[in-house]
C-alpha cells in the first residue's frame, strides 16, 4: 500500500492526488499553498494553551459542539472500550467560542485551509467516473459549510507509563466528514490500514499536508472514494515522553445536503456523534 506524496505545483497533481485517495483513502501534499511558518506559530500558541489553566474556562458544550474536552472525557472510538489518550478543543467559525489567549493566526489558518479544501474537492470530483458524478446532489465544492466545518486542535500528552493496557493516542477509526485536511503533526504516529488489515505509516514530514476521505464522501461517491481506517499509535522509548499536537480540519457539508438515498449530511452526523458520546440524544442538527 502506497500513500502518494504529491507535489501540489505539478501539472498532474489533481490526477495523482485523486488516484492516491481512490487507492488508499489518503494522500499527502507537498509544496501546498499553506504557510508553514504560520502553522508552526499556531502550534506554539496551542501548546501553551493546553499547558495552562485557561483551557478549563471553555468546557465542552454538547449542544454547540465547541470547547475543551479533557482526557477523562475524551472519545472512545466506535468498537473500542478505552478512551483515547488525548485532549482537544473544538473550534467553529464564525460563531464558536475562541480562547482569548489565542491570536487571530488560528482563524487565518482556518480560512486558508477551508479555501484549499474547496479546490481539493474540485480535484476529487473532476476525477470521478461520469456515472457517479451524475448522482451527486450538487457539486462537491457547493456542499461546503464553513460554520459546520470543525477545526479540532488535538493535544496528546506525554505518556506516563500508567496508561490502561490497550489504550492508545487515537484508536482505529474512520472520519465522519467529506475530507480531512491535516497539516503535519508535531510528532509522527499516524498510520493507515490496508485492505488486508496491515498498518502502514503515513508520511508526515514537516511542511506536508495529509488529506483523507471521510464517511460522507464515501457515501456520496457510492464507495468510489473509500473512508479508510486510521489511528495514532503510542510512541516508544524516550519518545513516549514527547507530547504531540495536531490540528485536523474536518470539512463538512451543509446539514441539508443529500448524500445518498439513505442520508442527509445532518442525519449522518447526528448518528455518528451519538455513537461517540458527543451528542445528547435529544439534540438534532
Amino acid at each position: 500500500m502506497e500513500v502518494l506524496t504529491v507535489d501540489y505545483r505539478k501539472g498532474n497533481a489533481a490526477e495523482q492526488f485523486s488516484e492516491s485517495l481512490k487507492n488508499t483513502g489518503f494522500a499527502v501534499l507537498s509544496h501546498h499553498p499553506l504557510n508553514w511558518v504560520e502553522i508552526e506559530a499556531v502550534y506554539k500558541e496551542w501548546f501553551a494553551f493546553f499547558n495552562s489553566i485557561d483551557r478549563f474556562n471553555y468546557p465542552f458544550d454538547s449542544k454547540a459542539q465547541d470547547g475543551y474536552i479533557p482526557p477523562d472525557l475524551s472519545e472512545t472510538a466506535k468498537g473500542h472500550t478505552h478512551k483515547d489518550l488525548k485532549e482537544f478543543y473544538h473550534l467553529y467559525f464564525p460563531n464558536g467560542r475562541y480562547p482569548s489567549s489565542i491570536s487571530n493566526k488560528t482563524k487565518q489558518l482556518f480560512d486558508a485551509m477551508f479555501n484549499l479544501a474547496g479546490e481539493l474537492l474540485t480535484w476529487i470530483e473532476d476525477n470521478l467516473p461520469q456515472e457517479i458524478k451524475a448522482k451527486l446532489s450538487c457539486p462537491l465544492k457547493q456542499m461546503l459549510s464553513m460554520d459546520r466545518t470543525l477545526f479540532r486542535i488535538l493535544h496528546y500528552p506525554p505518556l506516563k507509563g500508567s496508561e490502561e493496557t490497550g489504550a492508545i493516542r487515537s484508536a482505529a477509526h474512520e472520519d465522519i466528514n467529506l475530507i480531512t485536511l491535516l497539516p503535519a503533526a508535531t510528532e509522527p504516529g499516524l498510520q493507515v490500514m490496508d485492505m488486508t488489515g496491515n498498518w502502514h505509516d503515513v508520511n508526515t514530514d514537516p511542511e506536508t499536508l495529509v488529506v483523507n476521505i471521510g464517511d460522507m464522501l464515501q457515501e456520496a461517491s457510492r464507495g468510489f472514494y473509500r473512508s479508510t481506517t486510521h489511528r495514532v499509535i503510542n510512541p516508544q522509548g524516550s519518545d513516549a515522553r514527547k507530547p504531540r499536537l495536531s490540528m485536523p480540519m474536518f470539512v463538512h457539508p451543509n446539514a441539508k445536503v443529500i448524500l445518498s438515498e439513505r442520508y442527509t449530511a445532518g442525519s449522518y452526523l447526528d448518528e455518528r456523534l451519538r455513537e461517540l458520546g458527543l451528542l445528547d440524544e435529544e439534540t438534532v442538527s
